[in-house]
């Protein structure tokens, strides 16, 4: 649990009464590869601290294929935010790439909180402002950069991810197919030679 402590406390500092109150909101659970930590059409009522492990969270369109929206990788928060927030069901499904441990809490207890420790509220917004400006990040880079650019940018903002998940993830959330995630890579490493 320290190392939710320490992660909160980067993205805005608690004080000892806060986090003394908080953290018995978490209990500890694993999280298994494929398993999901929130399903499309189900309300979702639980946050958590995704301590070690990978989340990927997307959408299937009416032809069931499967899009990757974002991917989470330790230390991160996950959770059905849109579905927390509107009280609807979730859309955007959240399921385990690789095993995860993670710190769950009932968001509705945690945000009943924000009334009492007023620098739990503060890291509430600063968590909310910090993951709209992630999405409109990710929707700049779809419309503006090709995908060798976006292919770049997801190798720096996750470096070790495409040693631990399949290739067609990696391609779904670039915007591209798998073959040309291949050749993307194949033409890059014969630049770099």
């Amino acid at each position: 649990m320290e190392n939710l402590k320490s992660y909160l406390s980067t993205i805005s500092p608690i004080s000892e009464e806060t986090w003394t109150a908080v953290s018995q909101l978490f209990t500890f659970e694993q999280l298994n590869e494929k398993e999901f930590f929130i399903e499309e059409n189900k309300y979702a009522e639980k946050i958590a601290f995704l301590e070690e492990g990978c989340v990927r969270a997307f959408f299937t369109n009416n032809e069931a294929k499967e899009y990757n929206k974002q991917f989470f990788v330790a230390p991160s928060l996950i959770g059905a935010y849109t579905s927390l927030l509107t009280k609807t069901p979730n859309l955007i499904p959240q399921q385990a790439l690789t095993e995860c441990k993670i710190w769950i809490a009932d968001f509705n207890e945690l945000e009943k909180m924000y009334e009492l420790y007023h620098d739990l509220e503060r890291l509430g917004r600063k968590i909310a402002e910090f993951y709209f400006l992630e999405k409109e990040k990710k929707e700049l880079e779809m419309a503006l950069q090709n995908a060798t650019e976006r292919y770049l940018k997801f190798r720096k903002q996750f470096p070790n991810l495409e040693q631990v998940i399949p290739q067609y993830h990696i391609a779904s959330y670039l915007g591209i197919s798998a073959t040309q995630l291949s050749r993307l890579r194949k033409n890059l490493h014969t630049v770099n030679y």
